[in-house]
């Protein structure tokens, strides 16, 4: 057994070994979508490392590497072990083997999130030093559970693709820090598969949603403070949902003390589906 880089190795081959390693899960990737996540994700194979059996990955983490609010980050996109390998911390080792090479580059924190009913891995990551830094809901309804009911918006408005860079203004109108996979520097990296529209009043932004219609995935939406409750977020959620080309939609790592966007998805008859916690190791 020997633990390298995937430096060297195929997009192909990550994904073979990827979905071995999750073919007991419930919720499967095919290889496109499982591209267009590591590209989403910041996937560096340089800096991602697998334990191999010859010439066979059987245990590896994908990072993505990038800034996390100004701090440079290592993210887990994928951690998996075949099955025949499992309980041989194997995982634990190619992390351990990894970070000498994230600090020097550079890399100050390990990221990752874990479904907290996974308690064996939430109890190995707490083990090797990792904290836990917030808890999230996800939500993923099918099209037809959701119950979208449109206010009348009772002020001149009009809404429009738009740019999220040019908006300087928009973190103003979060309730809290998107998490890696949804943070604007995720979006940047495959912008051509964002939806991205705003609502406008006298040419002012006041709400604003990022939505990609291939996977259903809500990455951001956010209304400014002022214009909350008149309609905006059903305005801009009823958008995404015309665009969808998902049987269902996913609201992924919503913050659980944030209860403004817990009550809004509930209004449309989303539930959560389940927690997360949010880790963070200081390297």
């Amino acid at each position: 057994m020997k633990i390298q880089s995937l430096g060297d190795m195929s997009l192909d081959e990550v994904f073979e070994a990827f979905r071995k390693a999750f073919a007991d899960y419930e919720m499967q990737l095919n290889k496109d979508e499982h591209l267009a996540m590591l590209k989403r994700r910041g996937f560096d194979p340089a800096l991602s490392f697998a334990a191999f059996d010859g010439d066979k990955i059987v245990s590896f983490t994908c990072n993505g590497i990038g800034d996390f609010y100004g701090i440079p980050t290592a993210y887990d996109t994928g951690t998996g072990t075949l099955k025949d390998y499992r309980g041989k911390g194997l995982a634990t080792q190619v992390f351990e083997y990894s970070i000498p090479y994230l600090k020097e580059t550079g890399i100050q924190e390990y990221l990752l999130e874990v479904l907290q009913h996974n308690t064996g891995a939430v109890s190995v990551y707490s083990k090797i030093g990792f904290e836990v830094t917030r808890e999230f809901y996800y939500f993923r309804p099918e099209n037809n559970q959701i119950r979208n009911e449109m206010k009348v918006i009772d002020f001149p408005y009009t809404i429009q693709p738009i740019n999220i860079n040019e908006y300087d203004g928009i973190p103003t109108f979060w309730d809290f820090r998107p998490s890696w996979q949804n943070s604007i520097e995720s979006v940047n990296r495959s912008l051509e598969g964002f939806a991205c529209m705003g609502v406008f009043t006298e040419e002012k932004l006041i709400g604003y949603s990022v939505f990609e219609p291939a996977s259903g995935d809500v990455t951001q939406i956010a209304v400014d403070k002022q214009y909350r409750r008149k309609g905006v977020g059903s305005l801009l959620f009823q958008k995404m949902l015309e665009s969808n080309k998902y049987e269902s939609i996913k609201v992924v790592n919503t913050d659980i003390r944030c209860d403004s966007i817990t009550a809004f998805l509930k209004s449309k008859h989303i539930e959560p589906t389940g927690k997360q916690f949010e880790m963070i190791k200081k390297l």
